[in-house]
């Protein structure tokens, strides 16, 4: 039996390809739970069409992946922070702290997508990894520096 899948079935399949199952498994697991449908000329034509649209939608995103990446490059965040001997600071600067930040600079990035090659423990300048899409990657200059008001008077 040949069956359209409408979702991502592990060792079977990718949504939208048509596959060929037993008899069994198409009408009593995959069919009633919404996995895949039956795999008629009409449905053969839509599933087409929806492909088309999905990865027509998959090259502006990133398109627009790509200009985002473009315009990090060129940024760099400051993040001021509490230092003590050695300049070493309080805690570490997390990926919370530099999407905060470049949410302020008019970027609308979700923390979970920023990675860090290394802990920052210390004042200076590092890069971060943003994950814009699957395909493309960016990087932002992150600047860590000292408060001045932070520091104790001498």
């Amino acid at each position: 039996m040949k069956v359209i899948l409408l979702e991502d079935v592990e060792k079977l399949g990718a949504r939208g390809e048509v596959v060929t199952v037993k008899n069994g498994f198409g009408r009593n697991y995959l069919i009633p739970k919404g996995l895949a449908q039956l795999a008629t000329p009409s449905a053969l034509k839509h599933a087409q069409e929806l492909l088309k649209q999905a990865a027509r939608r998959l090259a502006e995103e990133k398109d627009g992946a790509l200009e985002v990446a473009r315009q990090l490059e060129k940024e760099e965040i400051l993040i001021p922070v509490s230092v003590g001997e050695e300049n070493r600071i309080f805690g570490t600067i997390t990926n919370q702290q530099i999407a905060v930040a470049l949410a302020k600079r008019g970027f609308s990035i979700d923390r979970r997508k920023i990675a860090l090659d290394t802990d920052i423990r210390l004042t200076g300048v590092y890069t971060a990894s943003v994950k814009l899409h699957p395909e493309v990657t960016g990087q932002v200059k992150v600047r860590v520096e000292s408060n001045a008001e932070a520091e104790p008077a001498s």
